[in-house]
């Protein structure tokens, strides 16, 4: 029988496979990727694809102590947005989000000093979580780090900022949490020049951060720390000097840095990608069409009539809280070209728009959008590594 059997499914062509997976839920599909590495390579296949289970998506809203993970499909799996199945979740405040993990940080209230730092990562699609040792910082730039697509295990970077009237280095001290360790490996005399900001990603184990210049910092083999070597760093420069991260995103397709940043005051929209075996490493992939898209020219809000002047500083009465970018119409929110979208924040509307990137199609997929501090697109992966 189980002769038989075998001789059956190896009869079955890679197009009937595939259209038996397109009908199991996302999770089932994760653990029947593991049969084979023929199922295993249908998720990286152009044409395959499209036809499988997507990753379930939504916007998780992050400000202080308050985290909620909002849905945009009604049909994809529950899940607990307010993380209400972590111990003393009342007490956690939202730090950083990556690939379906969650990294959260209890307040001073669940530790016995101010400059202690607890963390915890969770998955809030599976209810897994697990505690990190504790850390000390008072003034760090803390960013969670994980691609399921190269490794099983996450990790956390902690950059140690130094005073705000020192002259020396802005960061002065790097903490790396691997979770196959299970400990912090610790550089203090890792530095750099230059501070970061938030927006990062992480793809096949190398971290992109967003300098706080023009500029993006690159971090790489921190497993050497172990072996107290420091870690590779340095630093890629954009496309263009008029570019800027804090009108764009950091996106990744095929195991390479995309980027998306707005022009011609947000009239489009550019998509490029990094290749750093190539000679000219930036490559143009798309020029969208904003003024296509939402029927306008025009997408400066300084002249709408709920702003308002004193002097030559303008003041938004919407309270949407980005001191750079917040006179533009829109906001780029994520750049997802899996699914061949780019998603916006429509601050006109509050809501989130998706951009189709092959059609030029633009949709309405959310309202109501709060005035949150931190938006991050989220992907539920259906497992916390160990």
């Amino acid at each position: 029988m189980d002769r038989k059997k075998r001789f059956t499914t190896g009869r079955l062509t890679d197009d009937i496979v595939v259209q038996i997976l397109s009908q199991v839920p996302f999770k089932s599909f994760c653990r029947f990727k593991c049969v084979c590495k023929a199922w295993l390579g249908f998720s990286s296949d152009q044409h395959y694809r499209q036809m499988l289970p997507k990753i379930p998506t939504g916007l998780l809203f992050g400000r202080g102590s308050s985290v909620q993970l909002v849905r945009f499909s009604p049909n994809d799996e529950q899940i607990d947005g307010f993380l209400t199945f972590l111990p003393h979740y009342e007490h956690l405040e939202f730090v950083d989000y990556c690939n379906g993990l969650v990294l959260c940080k209890y307040n001073a209230s669940c530790t016995t000093s101010s400059a202690i730092c607890r963390f915890i990562v969770c998955n809030p699609a599976t209810r897994e979580w697990r505690m990190l040792p504790d850390t000390h910082g008072s003034r760090c730039e803390t960013v969670l780090a994980f691609d399921p697509s190269w490794s099983t295990q996450f990790y956390v970077f902690n950059l140690h900022k130094k005073a705000r009237d020192s002259w020396q280095p802005n960061i002065c001290k790097l903490e790396v949490f691997s979770s196959d360790l299970s400990t912090w490996l610790v550089d203090d005399e890792w530095c750099h020049p230059i501070g970061v900001d938030k927006p990062h990603i992480f793809i096949g184990g190398v971290l992109y951060v967003q300098k706080s210049g023009n500029g993006i910092l690159v971090l790489e083999g921190w497993d050497a720390m172990r072996e107290r070597i420091q870690p590779v760093d340095f630093t890629i420069k954009l496309p263009a000097d008029s570019y800027s991260l804090m009108d764009g995103c950091f996106g990744q397709s095929s195991g390479l840095l995309q980027c998306a940043f707005l022009e011609e005051g947000g009239r489009r929209v550019a998509i490029w990608s990094f290749n750093a075996y190539l000679p000219c490493k930036w490559s143009l992939k798309h020029r969208l069409s904003m003024q296509d898209a939402f029927g306008r020219d025009y997408f400066d809000r300084i002249s709408d009539p709920r702003m308002f002047s004193f002097g030559r500083i303008y003041f938004d009465r919407t309270g949407d809280g980005d001191m750079f970018s917040w006179l533009r119409g829109y906001r780029i929110l994520a750049l997802d070209l899996e699914r061949d979208v780019l998603l916006l924040i429509d601050r006109e509307a509050k809501n989130i728009l998706s951009y189709n990137i092959s059609n030029g199609k633009l949709s309405e997929i959310q309202y109501a959008l709060p005035s949150w501090k931190y938006y991050y697109y989220v992907a539920c992966h259906s497992k916390l590594p160990g």
